[in-house]
């Protein structure tokens, strides 16, 4: 290398963008998201949860839907996120199972920042179970931190959430991108 930092987020590009399409969630949409939500969480969303999250202006629910022979196929994943004002607010993050461990959570919080700093957003934050290893891993490799805990803030069962925030919705540079690999 040069010496120089390359942008790896600036204006992001996903490079699974041959295999999934990204697109805001319909009302139609709302049996598959139910059924990854029941299949990733002790404590899933309802049906009635994610409707009133699709009519919630400050509310985006983006899904991830694989491509099969250049047409959109099954959604195996989605983000719901808020951008209220300067800050982004991750919601809720779920893949399902068959699809987990293949960048598409990570693209998916990507594709959140970006658009958060597109509207302007210039912080943000989330919650994770204090247990979700996995998820706390991801969220660090794109430049999240823990910056408190609250304490019994999950039921089913009762748990610590992590609140981790990330100061920049901005360009995650080729060396954070480097020192977060798995």
């Amino acid at each position: 290398m040069d010496g120089h930092k390359r942008s790896v987020v600036h204006d992001y590009q996903d490079p699974l963008a041959s295999l999934f399409r990204f697109e805001p969630a319909q009302l139609e949409d709302l049996d598959r998201l139910v059924a990854i939500e029941q299949g990733s969480f002790t404590a899933p969303w309802t049906r009635k949860m994610l409707e009133a999250e699709l009519q919630n202006p400050f509310s985006q629910l983006l899904t991830v839907r694989r491509k099969s022979k250049g047409r959109t196929g099954d959604i195996v994943g989605y983000l719901c996120f808020w951008i209220v004002f300067e800050e982004l607010h991750l919601m809720n993050l779920a893949v399902e199972a068959g699809s987990r461990r293949r960048g598409i959570a990570k693209a998916l919080v990507l594709q959140a920042l970006s658009l958060a700093r597109d509207r302007g957003a210039e912080r943000a934050l989330l919650e994770v179970r204090a247990s979700n290893h996995a998820a706390r891993r991801l969220y660090e490799g794109v430049g999240f931190r823990q910056v408190a805990l609250r304490v019994r803030y999950y039921s089913d069962p009762i748990e610590d959430a992590v609140l981790m925030q990330r100061e920049s919705v901005g360009v995650l540079t080729l060396s954070q991108e480097v020192e977060h690999a798995d």
